[in-house]
C-alpha cells in the first residue's frame, strides 16, 4: 500500500516502513501525523482527493533531526574585484513511514418510506 502525501509544498510518495527527509518543524512527542493525502492505492483501485482524502492520514515516527549537505552559493562580478562566497545546510527531520489510513467509504442505502393516508372517516 502506498500514499501520495503533501508536505511543505511538496509531494511524495511513501509507503510502510520507509525512511524519508521532511522539512524541519516543532514536534510535540515521537509521532507526527500527515493529513494531506492525495492519493491512495496498491490495493484494487486507487482513491483520489480533490484535492484531499477525507479522513486518510499517515502517521510516520520522528527518527532525528538531520542536516543536508552543504550548498555554496557564489557571487562574482568579472573586472571589478567582486567575490562573495557563502554556505547553508539545511536541517531535516528524518522520519520512518508508519500506519496509512484511510476512512473507508460507505454507501448508504436509501430506503422508502411507506406512508398512509388516513382519512376522515375512521
Amino acid at each position: 500500500m502506498y500514499a501520495i502525501v503533501e508536505d511543505s509544498g511538496t509531494q511524495i510518495k511513501v509507503s510502510t516502513g520507509d525512511i524519508l527527509e521532511v522539512d524541519l518543524r516543532d514536534v510535540e512527542g515521537d509521532t507526527i501525523t500527515l493529513d494531506n493525502v492525495l492519493m491512495i492505492g496498491g490495493e484494487g483501485e486507487p482513491t483520489l482527493g480533490t484535492p484531499y482524502i477525507d479522513g486518510a492520514s499517515v502517521a510516520v515516527e520522528v527518527l532525528e533531526e538531520v542536516k543536508g549537505d552543504k550548498i555554496d552559493v557564489i557571487k562574482f562580478k568579472r573586472r571589478k574585484g567582486y567575490r562573495r562566497k557563502t554556505g547553508h545546510r539545511q536541517r531535516y527531520l528524518k522520519v520512518k513511514v508508519g500506519e496509512i489510513s484511510a476512512k473507508k467509504k460507505t454507501t448508504k442505502k436509501k430506503t422508502a418510506k411507506k406512508t398512509t393516508k388516513k382519512s376522515d372517516d375512521e
